[in-house]
This record gives C-alpha cells, structure tokens and sequence, in this order.
C-alpha cells in the first residue's frame, strides 16, 4: 500500500512538473519561405516576443517556393512569398487537406543593381530583358564601358526571380551562363564584388555596396512603388492554412496593423497604407 502511495505521488510530481514545463515552454510559430519577406519577418518577430514573452517565434528562408512546400507538408504554420501561389500549387494542397489564405502584407519593388563604379544607371525594361536572355552581352551597347556583362539571377524557387521572369523576361529563359544565387543577399555580396555584373533585388536590400539602376528612367523607391509608377513592382504575402487562427491570427494581425506597419516601412518596404 505504502509502495502504491509512493507511485502515485511520484506520477502526480511528475505530472505537476509537465503542467509547470509547457506553461513555460509557451507557443512556437513556425515561419518559413520567401528571403525578401524575411527582414519584415524577423523583426515583426522580435517586437511581437517583445511584447509576447511567452510566445517563440521560429524564422528560416529558403525562397517562397520553399514557403508554399513547407505549408503544404503542414511544416509551417506561415509561408512568406514574394509571389502569389500557383494554381498547381493550390491543387498539391487541396490533395493534402490544406487550404491556402493569402494575406498580403507589404508592397515590394525589384531593383537592378550593379557595381558601383558601373556608370550605366537607368535601363528600359528591353534593355534587361535581353541581357538576362545573353542577348546583350557587353556594357558598351547599354552605354557603358567594353566590358563583358556577367549576369546575376535569383534561382528557380525564388518569388523575387519568378517576378522577375514575368515582368522582365516576358517568360523568355535566363541566359544558361548566368549565376545563380539562393537569396538576395547574395545577389548584393556577388554584385558588390564584381564590376562586370547586373544583378536584381528587393528594395529593402539595397545598400551602399551596390548601384541601384532606374528602369524606363524611374528610380525604385516607397512612392514610385505604391503610386505603380515603379514597373517592376510586387504585393508581398503570408499564406496561412485556412483563416488563421489564435496566436497566428494575433501574430499577423500585428504585422498587418499600424506597428507592423512602421516595420515594414523601417526595413524599406512599402507600406498597405
């Protein structure tokens, strides 16, 4: 009887301890995809912990084709996408039970960059396209200097780069000489290190290391991309399976809301309003 007394007590201890160990432990959201979306992420994650101790937020990129898989395999609770899904995609996930919302949480331009000792700095959007196609292959017939263009592009699960494909390329192949990047930030490390290459990337990864070029003669920036004037312009996006709800809806929400808002402006985004 003693002995029986002896285990209970013990499995209510450790019971107990369960109980003290998951209140501590809190709720983890899971955040996966797009490398564009990625510094909006992070840091709507940081002030949101800040303000949700028991909340963890956790954040990785991969590319928004690499989002939407992860959503799709029920490995994340959001995807950040730099593009909208694919109907095939949407199809993959109704196959597996998942439904996917879109919301839309920034506006973003695509910029071409080059090194900053390129004195090119506006190009019409033919221009690009056919130096991403090999077409154009020295800075000379572009108005710069007899210098081979080495030509620098997102990889094939990128948002950044499927944009760049429908805008730019009009659905024509990228050069096969091209190199290939897996996120924007190498994009800017590859372009600030060479003064033959063209590379593209989001707003808010441009720095000093880097010439950002204006297309058709307008230059990117938060007004010309939520006026339209940009051409090379794009909605960011969370996808969520079904209307989010509990602390993924609050989450998203925040970002969505007049702070989150100021964040998205902060990291050189444009802003829904």
């Amino acid at each position: 009887m003693v002995k029986m007394m002896r285990v209970f007590v013990l499995n209510l201890l450790c019971l107990m301890l369960v109980g003290v160990n998951g209140s501590f432990a809190g709720e983890t959201i899971v955040i996966k995809g797009s490398t564009t979306v990625l510094p909006v992420a992070q840091a709507a994650a940081e002030a949101y912990m800040r303000d949700h101790s028991d909340v963890n937020i956790s954040l990785s990129g991969g590319g928004s084709g690499n989002g939407i898989k992860a959503l799709i395999d029920k490995s994340t609770d959001i995807a950040d996408t730099s593009r909208f899904i694919k109907s095939k995609e949407v199809g993959q996930a109704h196959e597996k039970g998942v439904y996917p919302v879109p919301h839309r949480i920034a506006i973003d331009a695509i910029v071409p960059i080059v090194h900053p000792q390129n004195p090119v700095s506006d190009l019409t959007i033919e221009q690009l396209s056919l130096i991403y196609q090999g077409k154009i292959k020295n800075w000379k017939e572009v108005g710069g200097r007899d210098l081979q263009i080495v030509v620098v592009s997102r990889d094939t699960s990128s948002g950044t780069y499927e944009v760049w494909e429908k805008k730019i390329l009009h659905k024509a192949k990228v050069t096969p000489k091209a190199q290939m990047q897996a996120s924007n930030g190498a994009v800017v490390q590859t372009v600030s290190k060479n003064k033959y290459a063209v590379g593209y990337i989001g707003l808010g990864y441009l720095n000093k290391s880097v010439k950002a070029l204006k297309v058709n003669g307008i230059e990117a920036t938060v007004a010309t991309a939520l006026s339209g004037t940009y051409p090379v312009a794009r909605p960011l996006f969370m996808f969520t399976n079904g209307w989010p709800e509990g602390t993924v809806s609050d989450f998203i929400n925040f970002v969505v809301g007049p702070e989150g808002q100021e964040i998205v402006k902060k990291e050189v985004y444009v802003p829904l309003y």
